[in-house]
Parts: C-alpha cells; structure tokens; sequence
C-alpha cells in the first residue's frame, strides 16, 4: 500500500541479471545459499528474486514434486531444503524451461523461509532488491499543506522530500507541523525493502474518518534515515484528502 507498494518501473519478466554484490541466506544461524553476485531473475516486473547456481548452496535439496507454473519462467520443480536436522519443506524451487538459458540449472529460495538475508554484511528485509531502483532523502523548504474536511491537518515549510525510481515524490513531514490530535495509531504494517518497516494512523475530522491515509518510519533503512519519526499523508487514497505542494494540488485520487 502507499509508497511500499513494488516500485512499478517496468522491467521484462523473465529477465535475468548477474548481481555485483555478495548474497547471503541463513536459517537459525546456518549458512543456506552463498552467491558473490546472485543471478537476478524478474519472475514480475517490479522487483527481482535471487536464484543460485547448485555449487552456491551449502546445504542438501532433496525433490519435492511439482511446483506452480509461472507465466513467465514456465513450469517449476520443488525442492525440501536440509538444513542440519531440519527440513524446510519447499523452500527451493527450480525452473528447467526458463527463458534464459543461465536460470535453468539455478534454484531461488523461499523468502520467507529463511530468516536472515544479507547483502554483503547490510541486512536485507522484504525482498530482493532491484539496481534499478534509488531512493533519496532530500530537505526541503516548499510549503506543504494538508486539509480534509474543510480543516488543515498539517502545514509545514522544512519538508522532507523522499523519491523513489519510477514512484511520485512524497512529503514527509515534523510531528511538530501535523495535527497529531487527529491522528490514531493503527496497527497496520507495511514494509518495503529500500525503507524499512512502515506504521499508519486513521485521521478523524469531525464526523470524516479516513482510514490509514497516514504513515511513518520511525526506524527507517539507511537510505531513508531523514524521514525517521515524520508524518506521510497519502491523498491518492481518497478525495476527501487535499495534499497541496506550494499551492498546487498533487495526488488526486
């Protein structure tokens, strides 16, 4: 939801690219996959999954039967993976009819699986990422205003402006600028692998309650460490939210 969701610049599904980094997965502690540059292989168009080559595996694969198909990648093999005394049902998968020839023979891994992901020694969260995709952090002196409801939710002039490849710009925003009185801590959460872990407030304006159509990071990934602790407003979300930037209106419905 909101700026978490998968950036949408539009890569080829099915493409595959050599990675330039270290990629590394673990299972409590144990060493699972080790790739000095992982294949990145665009199963959608939004965002990579890691596949390694059979000798970048340092555990067993035994075979689990048939997996689903892929639109793109064609039909897949399951694999359990053993990792000391455990096993991981279906955590490997395999797809021998791939469009690119250097993916047939490689396996990817269930994400969720396996409870640490590292890229060189930084901790990776969500999924893979894509080199495709920059974020930046910048301050900012534009006037930024919020209203619903006939009432000014927020009204700030030291912004914070956030861009991401391929999304539009998002205003974060001080706590010291923003009506937090009308806001209610909810617990949804989202989370995105390029700036971290994400909470939403409810805005309650008079008889106007527009659910999650705010959000923060209060402990953000390195590249969006200038937005921790402020306030996003997401007017996509409903007409009854007005996001003016210097004047000008911005993220319709």
């Amino acid at each position: 939801m909101s700026d978490t969701v998968e950036n949408p610049i539009v890569i080829p599904p099915g493409t595959a690219k050599r990675g330039q980094t270290r990629i590394r997965a673990f299972s409590a502690g144990e060493l699972v996959a080790d790739a000095d540059g992982a294949l990145l292989v665009w199963e959608n168009s939004y965002f990579p999954r890691y596949f390694f080559a059979p000798d970048e595996l340092q555990v067993e694969l035994r075979p689990a039967g048939q997996g689903k198909r892929s639109d793109s990648l064609g039909p897949s093999e399951l694999f359990d993976v053993v990792v000391g005394d455990r096993m991981l049902m279906g955590a490997a998968r395999r797809y021998r009819e791939a469009p690119a020839e250097g993916v047939r023979d490689a396996f990817t891994l269930t994400w969720s699986a396996f409870d640490t992901w590292l890229e060189e020694e930084e901790l990776l969260h969500t999924h893979a990422r894509s080199p495709y995709v920059r974020i930046d952090a910048l301050p900012s002196s534009r006037h930024v205003r919020v209203v619903a409801g006939g009432e000014v939710v927020a009204d700030s002039h030291r912004p914070v402006v956030l861009t991401e490849t391929g999304l539009d710009p998002r205003y974060y925003l001080p706590r010291t600028d923003v009506r937090m009185d009308l806001l209610t801590p909810r617990d949804t959460v989202s989370h995105c692998p390029y700036k971290g872990a994400a909470s939403y407030w409810t805005l309650d304006v008079g008889s106007l309650q527009l659910t999650d159509v705010a959000w923060g990071y209060d402990t953000p990934l390195r590249e969006a460490l200038r937005v921790a602790g402020l306030v996003c407003f997401w007017p996509e979300k409903s007409a009854d939210l007005e996001l003016y930037v210097d004047g000008e209106r911005v993220g319709r419905p």
